[in-house]
């Protein structure tokens, strides 16, 4: 089979596009012919292995997995012996965030994994651009309890986590939303229902004067020193990545303790049972996949590079052809 490779850690070009062994399927796993996967922050920071101690899960010296790529969306191509919720011909997407692999046309999931059916009327593309997002916005919107009298602002709103944040903080939770991005995303974010938008090209937030139950750092580009005067008694600030000196889970145990405001870091898991909340947002029409731009197999390295100017707003999906397509 074919497939996205890297066996040594550095720049996008690290990566190369080659024949491999297709994977067998274990008794209790799915063998997923995929049709679309995406490029995503994850990918890139192990491919770069930074922060460096990433290196403790992907490997000391080189990359203990060699294929990235964590959602993905296909059709079941075989399954293993004891498999009894999947069958051959299913059309799946999820997120194998803890072992990748989606950025090849063939990976191995486990039949209770992080995979479900596809959403009804969606495309694998479309499919392919929802997990990781909704997974990770919802971590932090369900770690706070948002509620629907609640002002929440979301920085870096146009992103992949962005883009879920603020549907799923609108349309979900029904809170009132404040999005912050760049000018050309303005209206994108707009559309996907924000309150209020900010551009931050021309106005910070914090030197406003308004205040916000929550603020979700979805992109790691303040900290919370920052933001603190931003935030109401009671207000709580957080962040998508570990911070400058890997502060915010540090600040999230000091905070904990003292004062009125909190930092808070939840940290994410992926199940099938959250596949399955994607998969009824979808359906219920409250949320929507954001697509920038679309590379073939071929090109994962120009979308690498695309990934990693951070200008993406949503997402960018890698589609992937079979010799039956």
């Amino acid at each position: 089979m074919k497939a996205a490779v890297n066996t040594i850690y550095g720049p996008p070009d690290v990566i190369s596009v080659r024949e491999v062994e297709q994977p067998e399927p274990a008794a209790d796993e799915l063998l997923v012919a995929v049709h679309a996967t995406t490029v995503n922050r994850t990918d890139c920071g192990f491919r770069k292995a930074e922060p460096f101690f990433v290196r403790v899960f992907s490997g000391l010296r080189r990359p203990k997995q060699p294929i990235l790529g964590s959602e993905f969306a296909g059709r079941v191509a075989a399954v293993g012996t004891s498999v009894t919720d999947f069958a051959v011909g299913d059309d799946v997407f999820g997120v194998h965030a803890d072992r990748f692999g989606a950025h090849a046309q063939f990976m191995c999931v486990k039949e209770d994994g992080p995979v479900a059916a596809l959403p009804a009327g969606l495309s694998y593309d479309e499919a392919a651009a929802i997990c990781d997002g909704i997974v990770l916005a919802d971590n932090y919107l369900h770690a706070v309890r948002l509620r629907p009298e609640q002002r929440i602002l979301i920085y870096g709103a146009s992103g992949s986590i962005g883009t879920a944040a603020v549907q799923l903080a609108k349309h979900h939770y029904g809170a009132h939303v404040t999005a912050v991005c760049n000018t050309p995303n303005l209206e994108l974010v707009r559309s996907l229902g924000a309150d209020e938008v900010i551009d931050y090209t021309r106005d910070d937030f914090t030197t406003t004067g308004d205040t916000y139950d929550i603020i979700l750092d979805a992109v790691g580009k303040h900290r919370y020193r920052r933001c603190k005067a931003s935030l109401v008694s009671g207000g709580i600030y957080m962040a998508t990545d570990l911070g400058r000196l890997s502060e915010n889970p540090l600040l999230a145990l000091w905070t904990s303790r003292i004062g009125d405001k909190k930092v808070l870091f939840p940290l994410p898991k992926y199940t099938q049972q959250q596949v399955l909340f994607a998969k009824q947002l979808v359906e219920a029409g409250e949320y929507r996949a954001v697509i920038d731009r679309r590379y073939a197999l071929d090109d994962i390295v120009e979308a690498t590079r695309y990934v990693e100017t951070e200008q993406k707003a949503g997402n960018v999906v890698v589609t992937i052809a079979h010799g039956d397509a």
